[in-house]
Formats: C-alpha cells, structure tokens, sequence
C-alpha cells in the first residue's frame, strides 16, 4: 500500500482537531468582541434615557454621569474622525483611530418646544477593552496553551488512529504473508466486532479459493496421469489393427479402456465438486448390492461366485455418489482382473470392509492395470474422510475400505 490507512485516518482527525480548536477559538473572540460591545452600547443607551429624563425636567443637558462619556451639542465640537462619521450620516459608530482611542458614538434627539435639539454622546473606551487588553497582557501565554492543547490533541489523534487502524493493518500482513500451501489462522478472527466478521469471512473465502485452485492443479494433473494408461493401451491396439484383424480380446480390451476412461472421467469431475457434495448417512449395504445387481443384469457375473458376508444394514457417514464410484471401481477391477472364473468375497468385520477376488495366476501380466486407478481411490476415500489399503497377492487381490461409522 502506498499511502496507509493509519496517516490517512490520523490526517483525518488531526485536521478535524485543528478545525474545532480554530472554530472555536474564533467564536470565543467573536463572543468576546460581542459581549464588549453590547456592554459599551448598553451605557451609551442608560446615559441617553438619564439626559433625556433630565432634560425634561429641567430643560437643559446634564454633563454624563460616567468619566468616559461625553455629550457634544454640535458637528463642530467633535473630533475630526467622528466628525466625518456624522457627517457621512451615521447616527451610531465605532470608530478605531491611529492614535489609540476607541469611539462608540450615538446621536441623541431631546424632546424641545422648538424642535428636537441633537446631541452626540461619544464614549472613548479605551479602559473598558478588556479583550484587546487580556491580549496584549497574556496573549503570549494563551498562544502557548492553545499551541500545547493543539500538539496533545495531535498526539492523542496519533494515538487513537494508531489503535483503531492496528488490528486492520495486522489483518492484512497476515494476508499478504499467507501462499497458497499455508494455514488459514487469522488472528483477528475471534474478535467481536466488524473487523473480527472481516477476518472470519476473509479466511473462509481464501480457504476456498485455495481449495479450488488446489483442486483444478489435481485435475489437471490426474486428467494427464489417469488417462495416458487406457488411451495407451488402445492406441497400441488399433496400431496392431493395421497389420491384423481385432479379434474378440482386442475388442474387450478397447470396450474396457471406454470404460475405464467414462468412470475415470466421472471420479474426476466428483473430485473436482468435491467441495460442495454434501456428507450423509446412508447404507452402505445398499450401494454394494446396487452395484452388484448391475453386473448380474449385465451377465458379467454368476451368482454362485459372489458371496456377501455383510450386516443387515451398514450405516456409514459419507457421499453416496463418491462411494458408489468407489465400489464400482473395484468390482469392476476385479471383473476385468480376476479373469472369467474368478470368484468375489465382500464382507465386513471391525470396522473394515474388504473386497477380496480370486486372480489366474495365468494373469499376472495383466494384474499391472491394478495399480492404475489407486491414486483416485484414494483421494476419494480422502474426501469423504475414509481410508483405503490395496493388497495384490499372486492368487487374491484385496481392498480394504475403512468408512465412518454413523453413530
């Protein structure tokens, strides 16, 4: 990341504390300057009501009561600046000098016989400034302190952005930090706010796309290693079709390695939605005999060489589709391996159920097609949490399943 979302986030608030304490401390003048001013435009207006109350009863002006007021009776009399003021028709002023006084002027009219008589009232409030004067006495020290609460909201700003943005920048080192062979253990995870749904949701979406981008590398590596045997075998084949007719054994063999590549083709795209095929409990007796009814509709089976050693019912935890590839991969094996007299023994005893057929001894050559298939037995029995063992011996070949057990 080029820019961090901590200074972003501590710009943020460091520009908002600096705007509050400049707002604020200009509405404090502004109030300052206001509240001296109403309370100069408050005794101008108490000394008129006073003269205008004494002129009515004696008829002539009373000097003003307050030092610092002063009643003129012409244009004339007034100082030039405020004289200008008057002159410009401005009844009420302040009027700011180069010389250090500060007028406040207001125009008063006297209720006369012969007219109302006009009098200007100017105050000089020079030693009620108390703002302009606080300033000048400890405006330095005020400086100081605004400066000194501004560096410790800065800092508390700092702070707080830094322990706000922490969790989301441990988050995300962990995340760059993560390849697809690691563990998924974010450590935000268990927290209960928005950042701890965050990291929840994060580490289940990467788990998955690991486990897709780790499920299309399987399939694109077993589709090369699973096919290459069957298609070989036929390629060979139908080169020998060239030089000779296919008898009945060719044929078999080209009719099996179809086959071999449609169930080859089937365990793949399961493998490969593995992710969402969903566990079940089912019988496992019932796939077994389904597949075993079908080699005997087909004809490719006797009854008299199968034998079942098998519970009633045999409930296991898994995916009947994946298991249903599983026992027809291995019968079908032991159809195609066994030779035509060879005899099937399915039981089950302590947990474990075997699959065992008779091999020709005649058929060694051929008992080397065992091996091929092995590898995606296994990874189904991986997916459904189960294990699987091969045993080939020179007169039986066994496979050993170990399924979960519904409770």
């Amino acid at each position: 990341m080029a820019r961090s979302i901590r200074h972003g986030l501590f710009a943020a608030l460091a520009g908002f504390t600096v705007l509050i304490c400049v707002c604020y401390t200009g509405l404090a003048l502004v109030i300052s300057y206001v509240t001296e001013d109403m309370l100069i435009d408050r005794l101008l207006k108490r000394e008129a009501a006073a003269m205008t109350a004494h002129f009515r009863l004696h008829g002539d002006i009373r000097p003003a009561a307050d030092e610092i007021i002063r009643a003129y009776r012409s244009v004339e009399a007034l100082p030039p600046i405020v004289r200008e003021q008057v002159v410009a028709g401005r009844g009420r002023a302040e009027i700011f000098t180069d010389t250090g006084q500060h007028y406040h002027l207001r125009s008063l009219d006297l209720p006369a016989q012969s007219g109302p008589q006009r009098i200007y009232l100017l105050a000089d409030v020079r030693p009620l400034l108390v703002v302009t004067k606080l300033f000048q006495d400890v405006g330095g020290v005020l400086i100081a302190v605004a400066l000194g609460l501004i560096a410790l909201a800065l800092l508390l700003a700092y702070l707080l952005s830094k322990r706000l943005v922490s969790p989301l920048q441990v988050l995300a080192n962990e995340v760059r930090g993560l390849s697809q062979k690691s563990t998924i253990e974010l450590s935000a995870r268990h927290r209960p706010d928005e950042i701890g749904y965050l990291a929840k949701k994060l580490g289940t979406t990467i788990a998955e796309l690991h486990s897709s981008l780790n499920r299309e590398h399987a399939f694109t590596r077993d589709v090369s290693h699973e096919l290459r045997t069957p298609l070989t075998v036929m390629n060979n084949i139908v080169a020998l079709a060239q030089a000779r007719a296919l008898d009945t054994d060719d044929v078999a063999q080209l009719q099996a390695g179809l086959d071999e590549i449609g169930t080859t083709i089937d365990v793949l795209f399961a493998l490969a939605r593995a992710e969402h095929i969903a566990q079940e409990t089912f019988d496992l007796r019932g796939c077994i005999e389904e597949s075993l009814l079908r080699l005997l509709d087909n004809g490719d089976w006797e009854g008299e060489r199968l034998a079942l050693d098998l519970p009633d019912r045999l409930e296991v935890l898994g995916n009947r589709h994946l298991s249903m590839l599983i026992i027809n991969n291995c019968v079908g094996n032991a159809l195609f391996h066994g030779g035509a007299n060879s005899r099937l023994l399915l039981s089950f005893a302590d947990g474990v159920l075997s699959l065992c057929n008779t091999v020709d001894p005649a058929r060694t050559g051929r008992m080397q097609g065992f091996l091929h298939g092995q590898h995606l037995l296994r990874r189904i029995a991986e997916t459904m949490r189960w294990k699987i063992g091969f045993h080939a011996g020179a007169t039986a070949y066994r496979v050993e399943i170990v399924p979960i057990r519904a409770h």
